[in-house]
């Protein structure tokens, strides 16, 4: 049964126990990305679990990150040629000037390619605008000194997504008509006599829920007593959970917020989507079986090596006994004597089957490159045996993109879902920027505007021939503006652009002067 109303009340549990799974994702997610996988070797040392090779397969665990690398390359191609951003109402208007600011001041680009890389192992971002100060001054003021005037402006920023708990309107599988940013504080609070009797301790730390929840017109706050209920590891990975109490004051001048807009102020990014459920699909989830695999079959080679690197000595077994064969016997590992009858001396081998190991762990390597749809070229080395060549024997820009058509293909997919967020939280700050300036004197109202995104795909352009292209399509004529040839080739806003021109035209002048036609009359 679903229970229409709030989401977080007293009597509830936080996290609700529906997202406990989506957390639990990210989590496990975020272990992976960062190379500490606790689970990796459980498949092999389970398997093992009763000989002694178990806890050598767990000192000799090797971990290859290969997800840090796979998730960064999608965010490497679609910012590193940052994005230019257009108004749509002409250089120099108020529209593009604003729109230039919030760009600039939210440092846009490297906020995009972090929560690329973020939302490729949860499979969800999520960006907030607000209208607030940027600086921070509450330890300033804790201090009691006088805190310095710090200016207020729209900012984007990025939420953690597993504070974000979103509420579907009714009947619908993808739309929000509320979204939550819940998070625990920890309060230092001086603590009683039994506090300091069982933890040697004068203060305890008490858990508070603070909650924004963000409706289509408000910010509505609120804050609870919590209290810890356990952990939940139905998932795999821990999970803290608790017991929501009474509702107290949040301290605010005001609970309830009016934002001017009817649009959420939190804006959803999902890594790739379906229609049946708005959660994203994060790059990780699908293939931890395989890197399990990888890992488990690297340190189980490492384990050969490792233990037939001394091999164990047969002989006879009176060698050393007397004086003439006394400290001749030289070997790191272990002896077994027979008789002098038998064999003579040697080493004893094992044919570990590396090669059927070595081939296993390309086909391995194989499935991670084909399920991430990254060619393995990319990366400009190659691990498995299929390595569909280096990349660089390709020279002309469509026989690139072709070759990259895979990973381009990812990127855009990638794109789509984040051009819509941006641009929506762009207008929304506009929005809000006038909003809260609204009968100020000394601001300059403006219209917002939707703004346009013009991406790269982060593939080297032959320039030259692209012109070529277009003179052959245009008959020799140009095709391009000064101001806009110089914004596509530097990557730069209208107010760059037009600062260089400036200089050009003054060094023109400057280096070929001007005179009076009449000259020519004398």
């Amino acid at each position: 049964m679903i229970k229409i109303g709030k989401l977080f009340a007293t009597g509830e549990y936080y996290p609700p126990p529906r997202d406990i799974q989506r957390l639990a994702r990210y989590k496990r997610g975020r272990t992976i990305f960062d190379g500490r996988h606790p689970e990796i070797y459980e498949r092999a040392s389970s398997l093992l679990k009763d000989t002694p090779h178990a806890a050598q397969l767990k000192t000799l665990f090797i971990a290859v990150n290969l997800m840090d690398i796979l998730l960064t390359k999608p965010a490497d191609l679609l910012t590193g040629e940052p994005p230019t951003y257009e108004a749509g109402t002409g250089a120099g208007s108020r529209e593009q000037e604003r729109l230039d600011s919030i760009v600039e001041e939210n440092d846009l680009t490297q906020m995009v390619h972090e929560m690329v890389i973020g939302g490729g192992y949860r499979g969800d971002s999520f960006i907030k605008v607000r209208y607030g100060t940027r600086a921070d001054v509450s330890e300033t003021e804790a201090l009691g000194l006088p805190a310095p005037d710090t200016a207020l402006e729209p900012i984007i920023e990025s939420v953690r997504a597993d504070i974000v708990f979103p509420e579907l309107s009714t009947g619908s599988r993808k739309k929000f008509k509320a979204i939550n940013v819940a998070w625990v504080d920890w309060v230092e609070e001086p603590g009683g006599k039994v506090v300091r009797w069982i933890t040697g301790r004068t203060e305890s730390y008490v858990p508070y829920l603070v909650v924004e929840r963000h409706i289509p017109g408000y910010i509505i706050h609120e804050r609870y007593k919590l209290t810890e209920s356990g952990v939940n590891s139905e998932w795999g990975v821990p999970i803290s959970t608790y017991l929501i109490g009474d509702k107290i004051t949040t301290g605010l001048s005001e609970d309830v917020e009016a934002t001017g807009t009817a649009t959420l102020l939190v804006h959803h990014i999902p890594y790739k989507s379906v229609d049946d459920r708005w959660e994203g699909i994060n790059g990780v989830e699908k293939l931890e079986s395989v890197l399990s695999a990888i890992n488990e079959r690297l340190a189980q080679i490492d384990y050969i090596l490792w233990k037939h690197s001394d091999p164990w000595m047969y002989g006879p077994e009176d060698i050393g006994d007397d004086e003439s064969t006394a400290n001749t016997l030289r070997g790191g590992g272990r002896y077994i004597p027979v008789s002098k009858d038998d064999h003579e001396p040697g080493y004893m081998t094992w044919e570990g089957q590396l090669n059927s190991a070595f081939t296993e762990l390309d086909v391995l390597l194989g499935l991670v490159y084909q399920m991430s749809e990254t060619p393995q070229w990319l990366f400009g080395t190659t691990l498995a045996s299929d390595k569909g060549g280096t990349g660089t024997s390709h020279t002309d820009s469509g026989a690139i993109k072709a070759r990259f058509m895979p990973i381009l293909a990812k990127v855009n997919r990638i794109r789509a879902h984040v051009d819509r967020a941006l641009r929506d939280a762009i207008w929304t700050a506009m929005q809000l920027e006038n909003y809260a300036n609204d009968g100020v004197s000394d601001f300059e109202k403006y219209t917002p505007v939707y703004p346009r995104i013009s991406w790269r795909d982060g593939v080297p352009i032959d320039e030259k021939e692209a012109a070529e292209v277009a003179q052959i399509r245009t008959g020799g004529k140009a095709t391009i503006s000064v101001h806009d040839a110089i914004k596509t080739l530097d990557g730069v806003d209208d107010a760059v652009a037009e600062e260089i021109i400036r200089r050009i035209d003054a060094d023109e002048a400057r280096t070929t002067g001007t005179v009076e036609s009449t000259v020519f009359n004398e």
